[in-house]
């Protein structure tokens, strides 16, 4: 593992050309530094927890640091910085009666630089390098307006270091002036200027590059001093490393300002506590799309440099500060196990049982692996480490195997020929990428169906969860959805779960649900390929369930957005006798649906996505309420959506709308165009 990681980052640090994820990268690092943590005797010289960027590169003359630069670890948890601390504790003297606190910013996402300034002037400007020895590239930092190439006066820094309360650093400029002042920070892009250049890559067809970090590097890098200008660079220093006298890390960030250094003192914060550090990691963790550039996470130090420095370096990495990463998008874990399920319409989909990880902040057991041409292309082994991750924050999915990891006890999967469930045949349709299974009967098909029918943007029929639905088939209550509206309470009573009270309650829930809207009734069907919107444009073009029951294959593909796909669905569907005897149970257990108006309002034409978290109505509701006035609701972001309604932790949703230039409204804008 530690010379995979060691490829990677020669990969990312040296050459710009990185091979897997940052998040991927950092979740590997965290396992051997863990495993360090457990087995103190195995950490050897050539870990990757014992080395800070790679070497440096040979085109640029070569520049070595006076003291060491050094790199963080990571913690990925609270747990993980509750055990930062114990240690760190447990190296001082005074143990835990140490008063501590902690000064946090947060953690940039770009290229660590070295300053060096003589007599006020700068001199130097290198990289980091392997935290010894770097690259002098002077000259190009010289291009980015953020780095001044002249400190100010020293009676201005001397007068406002005063001001500042900062009186005995004060005194040290006085006395020591400028002759030499090392200063350490960062080179980054923003986001507006890292799209920019995108743009201009892409239509000149050029590729584009990867994120704002590789960037960043890359531009400091080029040779020409003009290429570097060219891409409007930005940067914020952070630390002060000449000795004026500074005792703690945040008067280092008031000495760098006043000496005239862009830093990010205005998003950095002194925290007395523990609690502190997580509600400022928390606000940034919901907020950082609100600054101008990207982090990963926030820095914690030590404020009392007194402290920092007593506890002293383990490896390449100060004991007195730490880099706590949000919650991982991607991480590596392993696969145990591929186990297959099967789906309402009898899809069998592989699904890769996990060794359990952190992704996103929560802890994942399974990832879906879609289907057999998914499995080759990633050419997956039951065994394999792999990089895990969650599209669009939610959905658990596997981006990447790791062959090199392979120990030679991985052994392959094959999607099996008979139904796991019902032991019927499969079968696998030309032109199709997916087997089904065959038999209708198969109790997987008929759960999932009817978990389908009662779901929210269906019949929305509560109390009625994959449990008790699983109960009901299993006792031979229900075999379709027509049978759950003949449900008595004494049919109920008496099962194990069911108690008199509970079984009243839940049938009062199902008839309190036979009035339903024709979109959601079409929905509820289970039609493959018929989503909430084809059943809203279906309801709209024809008006009326024994229409669209009755419609031809050209009329159903006369319908905007129905294609040859989805109106062959339908066809069929209809076509086949065993749904129409369904439709007339339903309707004789007293199902109707409620004349339908097609939609008209002041939202017509209006393109909807809702994702978060809202306060005043769930998200079908507002789904709900914006068809109700003619919009159309969505489930992903494209150019052509109107507005996105971002409610409380709303994903990767509301930066893909963001990019594109979608109208973002929170909860109180959408309730005030509802209202109005």
């Amino acid at each position: 593992m530690a010379k995979l990681i060691n490829n990677y980052r020669y990969d990312y640090h040296v050459l710009d050309k990185p091979a897997i994820s940052d998040e991927a990268l950092d979740s590997l690092k965290k396992e051997i530094f863990d495993l360090e943590q457990e087995f103190p005797e195995f950490v050897s010289p050539d870990s990757p927890t014992q080395r800070v960027g790679g070497m440096p590169l040979p085109k640029f003359e070569k520049y070595g640091h006076k003291a060491p630069m050094l790199s963080y670890n990571d913690a990925f948890s609270v747990q993980d910085m509750v055990d930062w601390l114990e240690r760190a504790k447990k190296n001082l003297s005074g143990g835990d009666s140490q008063e501590i606190d902690f000064y946090c910013e947060p953690k940039l996402d770009g290229l660590a630089i070295e300053l060096v300034y003589e007599n006020g002037v700068l001199k130097i400007g290198g990289t980091r390098g392997d935290g010894r020895v770097g690259e002098n590239v002077t000259g190009n930092l010289k291009t980015i307006e953020a780095i001044p190439l002249r400190l100010r006066e020293s009676g201005q820094i001397v007068a406002d270091l005063k001001k500042s309360g900062l009186a005995a650093m004060a005194s040290n400029v006085e006395k020591k002036g400028l002759k030499e002042v090392i200063v350490r920070g960062e080179v980054i892009i923003t986001k507006g200027e890292f799209e920019a250049i995108n743009k201009r890559q892409a239509e000149k067809r050029l590729p584009q590059f990867a994120n704002p970090r590789n960037l960043a590097a890359g531009s400091i890098r080029q040779l020409d001093p003009k290429v570097t200008s060219s891409r409007r660079l930005d940067s914020n220093c952070y630390a002060l490393a000449s000795d004026y006298g500074q005792t703690t890390h945040e008067e280092e960030h008031k000495f760098l300002e006043i000496a005239g250094f862009k830093t990010n003192n205005k998003y950095s914060k002194f925290c007395g506590t523990l609690d502190g550090v997580f509600a400022f990691h928390e606000y940034w963790y919901k907020n950082r799309a609100k600054l101008p550039y990207e982090i990963d996470g926030i820095v914690v130090a030590i404020n009392n440099n007194g402290i920092f420095k007593k506890l002293g370096v383990v490896g390449k990495a100060p004991r007195g500060a730490i880099a706590y990463k949000f919650p991982l998008k991607q991480a590596t874990t392993t696969v145990e196990d591929v186990l297959v399920q099967v789906g309402r319409t009898g899809a069998l989909t592989p699904v890769a049982i996990l060794k359990p990880v952190q992704v996103g902040g929560v802890m994942i057991s399974r990832a879906t692996l879609h289907n057999e041409d998914e499995i080759r292309r990633l050419g997956l082994k039951i065994g394999d480490t792999v990089v895990v991750g969650r599209a669009g924050d939610v959905i658990p999915d596997i981006m990447k195997v790791l062959p090199e990891l392979r120990t030679g006890n991985e052994r392959d999967f094959k999607m099996p020929r008979a139904c796991p469930i019902c032991g019927g045949a499969v079968v696998k349709k030309e032109g199709e990428v997916v087997r089904r299974c065959a038999n209708l009967e198969c109790f997987a098909i008929q759960e999932r169906n009817l978990g389908h029918f009662v779901s929210r943007a269906a019949f929305n029929i509560d109390g009625l969860g994959p449990k008790i639905v699983e109960h009901l088939i299993d006792e031979g209550l229900v075999r379709d959805a027509g049978d759950i509206f003949f449900l008595k309470e004494g049919d109920l009573a008496p099962l194990e779960r069911f108690a008199e009270k509970s079984a009243k309650n839940l049938v009062e829930a199902i008839n309190s649900r036979k009035l339903i809207a024709l979109p959601r009734f079409i929905y509820a069907l289970g039609i493959r390929n018929v989503g909430e919107q084809t059943a809203r444009a279906l309801s709209d073009n024809f008006g009326s369930f024994k229409k669209i029951r009755e419609a031809s294959f050209d009329e159903l593909q006369g319908v905007a957005d129905i294609g040859p796909v989805v109106a062959e669905s339908i066809s069929q569907w209809f076509g086949n006798p065993k749904n129409i005897k369904l439709t007339d149970k339903l309707f004789e257990a007293g199902v109707m649906i409620e004349p339908y108006q097609r939609t008209s309002g002041k939202l017509a034409g209006k393109i909807f996505v809702v994702t978060g978290t809202l306060e005043a109505m769930s998200r079908q509701e507002a789904k709900d309420r914006i068809r109700e006035l003619g919009g159309t609701a969505v489930e992903s972001v494209s150019k052509n959506t109107g507005y996105l309604v971002a409610g409380a932790n709303p994903g990767s949703k509301l930066a893909k709308a963001q990019k594109l230039g979608v109208n973002i409204l929170d909860e109180q804008g959408f309730l005030q165009i509802l209202r109005n």
